[in-house]
């Protein structure tokens, strides 16, 4: 198979799974059997791009040209290869998930969901392997309309409102701020296309560069820079497979993506250091990072604190690209594999523990450690990832992103990395020492006696609802030792 026609595949694999998904929407077994095997052959092709990527090679594929100078184009790089495996990786998982959760729920308009997954998945393959900013574009807005649903899937008036803020806020940035911004970049460097080194030197006046990277910045409202974060603690109302999704698999990841592929491929590292466009960015996200943490700690409802929590976390990768630097950008590019694996671990055992409890606030989950030990071991072990504790592999990108503030001799923002750790363990251990510390309750949780450890005095949920965060909590211990590969995947990026 040429590489060109794997790289049509990413995008014709989940959009041609989405049919057949529909077409079998009557029948159950089938259905999830199709979005099964979609997600895996999605990441065979997803892989054997990775080979070519890892020989030094950038397989390119013209789709149709809008106008001259400008087409719709697919190219492979080391960052979008990075983004690529994670999203089509973490489906398998997800599906798995998600067949346990929403039959364990006894959720309407399963059909409905695992469409919208697949074609969320497809948008984000094209942003992945988009070749330049037009093309990341259409596949950003794709992403977020494909997503709506997922977000509504209740129907009910909290459901329909979360909705709501969720697309405004994301339309109106992407066209309010972002649209302008391409615009901006396409009138003064005549070109989109993703270049090392970036497309601006001698384009643009370098007084008006903190402008337009701000335009940019807010502009990619995935990214939940404050104060345009709102639209992800609202879309908690939606199924913990669509949260999943939404903060490991693929709309805050798109976000920081693209926040990355503009720092590195639209303005240059080199270009930002050197004047200074990025200082602002560094202090904006640090304020975010903290902030976050801060309101995560106040809440009482796991979802809503996880949710501030991946506000926070995605300021990592934001804070990584506004040093300008490559061991910044290193650090932020490995974050967002790190953080996907301990994010989505997070909620996924959220989820078992609302079918297997009905529980949705901590302050109610004492002792339930001890009645569902498989899936509060896997929420310590995500947890103790995100806060950066060896042997877990959120230490490494916590690690390159200090090393990159140090070098840049920026003190301060040492001291917010170290202090947002802290932080960390303030609002995510509280539930590990309540679940293993605190007495059992006196009765079984709702459920429990149907569930395959009862014999034992367990009450944890369904199998699919338990392996699946399982194997991701093994995934950092796993990538803890093999950080070095994913970062000699991703140096030629930063030359």
């Amino acid at each position: 198979m040429s590489t060109e026609m794997a790289l049509a595949l990413t995008l014709l694999i989940p959009s041609l799974g989405g049919i057949a998904i529909a077409c079998a929407g009557r029948y159950p077994n089938l259905r999830e059997a199709i979005t099964l095997i979609t997600a895996s052959v999605l990441f065979a092709v997803v892989i054997s791009l990775l080979q070519e990527v890892s020989g030094g090679r950038e397989p390119t594929l013209a789709l149709i040209e809008v106008v001259p100078g400008l087409p719709l184009m697919l190219k492979v790089e080391p960052l979008g290869m990075l983004f690529g495996c994670v999203a089509s990786g973490l489906w398998i998982v997800n599906s798995l998930y998600s067949f346990g959760y929403m039959r364990g729920t006894n959720e309407t308009n399963q059909t409905r969901f695992y469409i919208c997954f697949a074609i969320a998945i497809a948008s984000s393959m094209g942003i992945a392997f988009a070749g330049n900013m037009f093309t990341l574009f259409i596949f950003y807005e794709i992403l977020t309309i494909s997503t709506y649903p997922l977000v509504a899937h209740k129907q009910n008036a909290e459901a329909r409102s979360g909705a709501r803020l969720y697309l405004g806020l994301l339309i109106g940035t992407s066209i309010g701020f972002q649209l302008v911004a391409i615009i901006w970049t396409w009138v003064a460097a005549g070109t989109l296309d993703f270049t090392i080194g970036g497309i601006l030197r001698d384009k643009i006046d370098p007084t008006m560069l903190p402008i337009l990277l701000a335009l940019y910045m807010f502009g990619i409202g995935k990214a939940a820079l404050m104060p345009f974060h709102r639209w992800l603690p609202a879309a908690m109302v939606a199924p913990t497979p669509v949260s999943a999704l939404l903060h490991a698999v693929a709309v805050v990841k798109a976000g920081v993506f693209t926040v990355l592929k503009v720092v590195i491929y639209i303005f240059g590292i080199e270009l930002l250091s050197e004047t200074g466009a990025s200082g602002w960015l560094i202090w904006v996200a640090s304020f975010t990072l903290l902030a976050a943490s801060l309101v995560a700690i106040s809440k009482d409802n796991l979802k809503a604190r996880l949710a501030y929590s991946t506000i926070s976390q995605l300021s990592y990768i934001i804070l990584g690209a506004a040093l300008a630097s490559s061991l910044g950008v290193l650090g932020g590019a490995l974050h967002i594999a790190t953080h996907a694996l301990g994010k989505i671990t997070l909620f996924m055992c959220a989820g078992a523990i609302y079918v297997a409890t009905h529980k949705t606030k901590i302050s109610d989950m004492q002792g339930l450690g001890r009645l569902m030990p498989f899936t509060f071991a896997a929420f310590c072990i995500a947890a103790l990832s995100i806060i950066g504790l060896p042997p877990f592999a959120g230490s490494w990108s916590k690690w390159y992103l200090a090393l990159a503030a140090a070098d840049a001799g920026r003190v301060l923002v040492i001291a917010v990395l170290m202090i947002s750790s802290l932080l960390n363990v303030a609002y995510l251990m509280p539930l590990v020492a309540r679940g293993f510390f605190r007495p059992a309750p006196p009765r079984q949780p709702v459920g429990a006696a149907v569930t395959p450890g009862a014999r034992f005095g367990l009450a944890e949920a369904p199998l699919l609802c338990v392996i699946p965060p399982c194997l991701t909590a093994l995934g950092c211990l796993v990538l803890f030792f093999y950080a070095d590969e994913v970062v000699d995947l991703l140096r030629p990026i930063v030359g």
